[in-house]
């Protein structure tokens, strides 16, 4: 099942509440999204460590191919 941009966004503000995040369907199909995530918690960590942390934040909804969520590409960094 596909997932709306909103469901995204809600996931990952539940783990980053003051973040700056924008959300863009890529394909028009619910299936394939770009995320943006500035936030202050990502200072000091390197782009891995970001990334995980909002993977973290999406609760296993990528995980594997019955995930509600096929594709994600991912942007995070501080602001500046």
């Amino acid at each position: 099942m596909a997932m709306q941009a909103r469901e995204i966004e809600e996931l990952i503000r539940e783990s980053f509440p003051e973040a700056q995040i924008t959300i863009t369907d890529l394909a028009g199909d619910g299936n394939h999204y770009a995320a943006e995530v500035i936030d202050e918690s990502f200072r000091g960590k390197n782009r891995v460590q970001q990334q995980r942390a909002v993977y973290a934040a999406l609760k296993g909804r990528m995980d594997g191919p019955a995930g509600d969520l096929h594709a994600l590409a991912l942007t995070t960094k501080p602001p500046e």
